[in-house]
């Protein structure tokens, strides 16, 4: 598996080696000593999995700490528009958004460190995401922001009227009103 850097420390972008034939493909999706060996002592204890259709939202979530997740993202039909938000407050990239297009083509995984905001935006007529995470979801340390907040112009390169965006997260704040746990 081929780790890539990001400009944003401690964000990476995994390639796993795919082998094609005329039956299909193999590729080894998760190799834990891989992950001990670029990212430290994270253990991932619980897969996620979500399914959304066309241009569901969701997001920006992040869990503070000490319920803090790092997570490992991908893909597995459909596409989305995955966007991070660095919340870490002494950062260079502090407030900074990166985007990538995590599809079942390309097989590209994301490592989001903890200290990031996170959120998809479902390209395809379904999606499912499947993400690793290494501390449980605690609903009492779960937080968001606003996914269309001019401070962080974000272009979720759609239309946004046709957005499908749950009530919880059309009322989390704007990026100027948070005060960084990180």
């Amino acid at each position: 598996m081929k780790i890539i850097d990001t400009h944003f420390e401690g964000l990476k972008i995994l390639e796993p080696k795919v082998f094609k034939d005329k039956r299909g493909y193999f590729t080894e999706s998760f190799k834990s000593d891989t992950i001990r060996k670029n990212f430290g002592g994270i253990s991932f204890i619980q897969d996620n999995e979500s399914f959304s259709k066309n241009l569901v939202l969701r997001g920006l979530h992040f869990q503070k700490p000490p319920f803090a997740q790092n997570k490992l993202i991908r893909v597995t039909s459909g596409e989305i528009l995955d966007v991070v938000v660095d919340l870490r407050q002494k950062s260079k990239t502090y407030g900074n958004v990166f985007k990538i297009i995590l599809n079942e083509i390309n097989m590209l995984q994301l490592f989001v460190p903890a200290g990031f905001a996170h959120g998809f935006l479902v390209k395809s007529k379904n999606a499912r995401v499947l993400y690793k995470v290494d501390q449980k979801y605690n609903p009492d340390y779960e937080d968001g922001l606003m996914w269309n907040d001019k401070k962080l112009n974000i272009n979720w390169e759609s239309n946004t009227n046709n957005f499908k965006i749950s009530k919880k997260d059309l009322n989390y704040n704007k990026f100027e009103k948070l005060i960084s746990p990180f």
